[in-house]
């Protein structure tokens, strides 16, 4: 196909095929370790406390340290991932979370495990930002919602992997293990990706087009075809797409981009790790709040599922409209359940939403907001502010704990949950498929009218 046309419009002229999948193999097998990396650490913290070898603060101390490493990690990803290319910055960081779990396993004390888990949390916050991202490049416009949904779905089930290891794991072998399982298997996946190609539309946007042609010749190979023939009138070219792709970000999407990233951050980790700890402190033993943590970490598949089943088709806006909405309902339910029966169905219910929040929002909305020449800075700027917000959040979630129970905390977070709500009604822009280039150049105004792949 003509180097004439731009790698946007070649990428999203295309069917997916036996190239998107390893694709999405290869990044999400990454992307599921950072989750069982980040998840774990409810069980672990949780069998600490129990054990005597931590305490509510010192827990405290490790997820804020964990999330001031994931503010930095997020802020290299993105100057990395635009200067040098989004592979340099992927394999630098999958290495880096995996060799520091391998070294947590055989720490003495928990204040080592702080320290430690801030190296872990650099590269963990820079998995997440590069990820999404780059598979968002990829994709055709079509069908970017479903993939990313399911780039969520294997990042979501590092939380059911986590807790369902550390349900078997824990009790018996103790939580170092953890570590080791963790460190062990991102250093397997680290060597598996380092064939992993470059980002044609970064290759593009940085002026080298013969290899952005031959990595789209490469990818045209692997796809399902090409789902239809550009047009003169429609095509993009070269010129036209490195305008869009230099497109710097304005304020408006970077702010709708922070909000994003601090409330759905600090609802997640508000909620997630701390479950465990929680009915811990509320009077359960440490296997029953594993067993039950296990089967409420069914949602997060089922809620990337969902995420898959409606991005498409709904649009970004009434999908994160509707999760916030569901996560603040089935908080309420949580908040009241009794009964262990309840507490597991409530439960499941939350993590649902929770996870369907995150998909359609951190997943799939932000990295869509802007070009590629500035896209994992905006994004990793977005992120470290989010990390930046979960630093200082575990106290105010402690805070609210011991001021009113899990009532106080789903309080707090269901306010923190209408405020998404309502800049995303009156800040955001519909990206269903449209193509990339589109959205980065056209106002709120006429992104409606932008062409659609």
């Amino acid at each position: 196909m003509s180097t004439n046309i731009s790698a946007g419009e070649r990428l999203d002229a295309l069917e997916t095929g036996s190239f998107h999948r390893r694709l999405l193999t290869l990044i999400g097998a990454g992307m599921f370790l950072d989750g069982f990396d980040v998840y774990m650490a409810g069980g672990v913290l949780g069998s600490m406390v129990k054990s005597g070898e931590s305490t509510l603060a010192l827990n405290a101390q490790f997820i804020s340290a964990t999330f001031a490493g994931m503010l930095l990690g997020a802020i290299l990803a993105g100057f990395i991932g635009d200067r040098f290319g989004r592979r340099a910055s992927y394999q630098t960081n999958l290495f880096l979370f995996g060799a520091a779990s391998l070294v947590a396993a055989f720490l003495p004390n928990m204040q080592a495990l702080i320290g430690a888990r801030f190296v872990m949390g650099v590269g963990l916050g820079a998995e997440i930002v590069v990820g999404y991202a780059m598979l968002t490049e990829f994709m055709p416009a079509h069908v970017r919602g479903r993939w990313l949904a399911m780039l969520g779905m294997l990042a979501n089930a590092g939380l059911l992997g986590s807790a369902l290891v550390g349900y078997f794991v824990i009790p018996t072998l103790g939580w170092r293990w953890m570590f080791g399982i963790a460190g062990v298997s991102a250093l397997i996946v680290w060597y598996l990706r380092k064939a992993m190609p470059e980002s044609p539309r970064w290759l593009e946007s940085a002026g080298r087009q013969q290899e952005a042609d031959a990595v789209l010749r490469l990818i045209e190979q692997g796809s399902g075809g090409r789902r239809k023939q550009a047009t003169q009138s429609t095509r993009a070219s070269v010129a036209a797409s490195l305008t869009a792709a230099q497109a710097k970000p304005t304020w408006d999407r970077l702010v709708l981009g922070i909000v994003i990233n601090v409330i759905v951050g600090t609802v997640l980790y508000g909620f997630v790790s701390w479950i465990p700890t929680f009915l811990i402190k509320s009077g359960a033993s440490i296997s029953s709040s594993l067993g039950y943590t296990v089967f409420m970490s069914l949602g997060g598949p089922a809620g990337a599922w969902l995420a898959y089943l409606s991005s498409d088709r709904f649009g970004r806006k009434k999908s994160v409209l509707f999760a916030s909405l569901a996560t603040i309902v089935f908080g309420i339910g949580f908040s009241f359940a009794r009964s262990p029966a309840m507490t597991m169905i409530a439960g499941f219910c939350l993590y649902s939403a929770i996870y369907y929040l995150l998909s359609v929002s951190i997943a799939t909305y932000v990295p869509e907001l802007f070009g590629t020449k500035y896209r994992l800075r905006s994004v990793g700027l977005c992120s470290a502010f989010g990390r930046l917000a979960t630093v200082f959040s575990p106290y105010a979630i402690v805070f609210a704990f011991n001021t009113a129970g899990i009532q106080g905390v789903v309080t707090f977070l269901g306010l923190a949950l209408v405020l998404l709500m309502l800049t995303v009604l009156f800040m955001g822009v519909e990206t269903r498929g449209v193509s990339l280039e589109s959205v980065a150049v056209k106002s709120p105004s006429n992104l409606g009218a932008a062409a659609k792949i």
